[in-house]
């Protein structure tokens, strides 16, 4: 299992937390990761689909490849059911 992402310390992917979550996440690349833990979210919705794939786009914009550890189980039927699953790599 992965070591938790320090730059990236989020206990919800939703609605109300998307701006933060994408504003922390987006740090997080610019300062060079590439490996996210996912495993401290305890609530996800939509929001966190579009937050995760934003992500994926800035990391690809910048040469990287991005990677999701511990991805909440109702974030994956989500990416799944939207036909984006394969654009949100785990390891």
């Amino acid at each position: 299992m992965a070591e938790a992402n320090a730059m990236l310390s989020l206990d919800a992917l939703t609605f109300e937390s998307a701006r933060g979550a994408l504003e922390q996440g987006c740090a997080a690349i610019s300062a060079g990761e590439t490996q996210f833990d996912l495993g401290g979210v305890s609530a996800a919705d939509s929001s966190g689909v579009a937050v995760l794939l934003a992500w994926q786009r800035l990391a690809n914009k910048a040469g990287q490849r991005l990677t999701f550890t511990n991805v909440p189980e109702n974030v994956q039927k989500l990416a799944a059911l939207y036909g984006v699953d394969q654009l949100l790599p785990q390891s």
